[in-house]
């Protein structure tokens, strides 16, 4: 436990040192939370990226993956290794693209304490002195605090200077005696925001801002699924470079997003009214950011595939040309001969052939030559052959005589 404590003080210390820098700038919490939750966003944009090229490079193997799973449905040691195999081929690599994936989380799941215990982060006090604030102001106070003490800090924060007679002899650091602004445009980031606005009682645009935080923060993660899914399954191209979005809904990270679009944004919603409003500020402001941010990495990387899309669809072209000119070329020849009638065009009958016909011209001349001149020209008489056809004289035919070979010296 130690050791986690100082692991996750390495992130937390210095970034509430960040915090509360931030807030004696603008002097109210709502800004320097906002400004807060951009900065971090882009401190980690490079992780964010190679996490993001890594879901990209994923997203275009799932057609390829289908395939093996259809090929090998029956046999899951090999769809592994063939599995594996693509990923080796296709330079992506699973562990990597995690780790990249986890790297922003890592980070920002500490940060949480840094926003809801701002005593023990931005004034520095120890566990214990916020503790002991607290519980002063609870004391003193009960019904300003929720049943969840896991934000009394962010509660109790604002109404230190009520109390600051009382906690002189407590704190450590005069300034946490001057407490938090945490009121934002007309709103109180420190109160939990509640169900009951539309009653006439309450009625009021602090009560309204408070309840529209955790409702836009839901409704901005669902955005935020829906546009960074569409643009995903717009990676998913067929052998020819053009989008398949069948394959694209049928990929299991669909399916999986698909649940996760309505799952995620409602437990949103149900902790952002148990919790007080800043948190609902500071998750609707990242998520807006990291919308933004997913719209560009998307763009910036997409500019590879796209070239490579188009260079498959042209090459996808370029052979249903080819194919079409062949096809034309059939045609034209099924047009030219529908009986479908063919001859031997082999290079060794052509040349029988025409060595037949230059011997018949010759032949045809010596006789119209001897002819004219009165010679009488007896014609050779032409050996027989077994098969009847001259250029296959052994070749089993009409002819065929079985006892060609046989002895000579039979017995009688």
């Amino acid at each position: 436990m130690i050791l986690a404590f100082r692991l996750a003080d390495i992130i937390q210390v210095p970034f509430g040192y960040l915090l509360s820098w931030l807030y004696q700038l603008t002097n109210n919490y709502g800004w320097a939370l906002i400004i807060f939750a951009i900065v971090l966003k882009f401190i980690l944009l490079p992780a964010t990226a190679k996490g993001k090229k890594s879901t990209m490079k994923m997203s275009r193997l799932t057609p390829k993956l289908q395939a093996l799973q259809k090929k090998y449905a029956g046999d899951q040691q090999k769809l592994n290794e063939a599995t594996q195999a693509l990923y080796r081929e296709e330079g992506v690599s699973m562990g990597g693209g995690c780790l990249w994936s986890l790297v922003p989380l890592l980070i920002l799941l500490p940060l949480y304490a840094v926003v809801r215990q701002p005593i023990t982060y931005m004034f520095h006090e120890s566990a214990e002195t916020a503790a002991e604030i607290v519980n002063v102001i609870k004391t003193a106070m009960p019904e300003a605090f929720g049943k969840n003490e896991y934000y009394d800090q962010m509660i109790a924060v604002p109404l230190i200077p009520q109390f600051a007679e009382q906690l002189k002899g407590v704190v450590s650091n005069p300034a946490t005696l001057e407490g938090l602004n945490f009121g934002f445009l007309g709103m109180d980031l420190g109160a939990i925001p509640t169900f009951n606005v539309f009653k006439w009682e309450v009625w009021s645009w602090a009560n309204i801002g408070l309840f529209l935080l955790p409702v836009l923060s839901a409704g901005g993660q669902v955005v935020s699924m829906l546009i960074s899914r569409r643009m995903n399954n717009s990676l998913v191209t067929d052998e020819k470079g053009l989008q398949d979005n069948e394959t694209a809904k049928n990929s299991q990270s669909n399916q999986t997003g698909k649940t996760m679009m309505y799952m995620m944004p409602l437990m949103s919603l149900w902790i952002g009214f148990t919790v007080p409003g800043a948190l609902s500020l500071y998750w609707l402001i990242q998520g807006l950011v990291s919308t933004a941010m997913d719209v560009y990495l998307t763009k910036k990387y997409r500019t590879i595939y796209d070239a490579e899309d188009a260079a498959r669809l042209a090459k996808a072209m370029e052979e249903e040309a080819i194919e079409a000119e062949k096809e034309r070329l059939r045609a034209e020849r099924r047009a030219a001969n529908p009986d479908g009638i063919t001859t031997n065009t082999s290079k060794k009958k052509l040349q029988q052939q025409q060595q037949r016909e230059q011997e018949a011209a010759k032949a045809a001349a010596a006789r119209e030559y001897a002819a004219k001149k009165g010679i009488v020209v007896e014609e050779e008489e032409k050996p027989s052959v077994m098969s009847g056809i001259p250029s296959r004289p052994y070749c089993k035919g009409r002819n065929y005589d079985p006892n060609r070979y046989a002895s000579e010296n039979t017995e009688e």
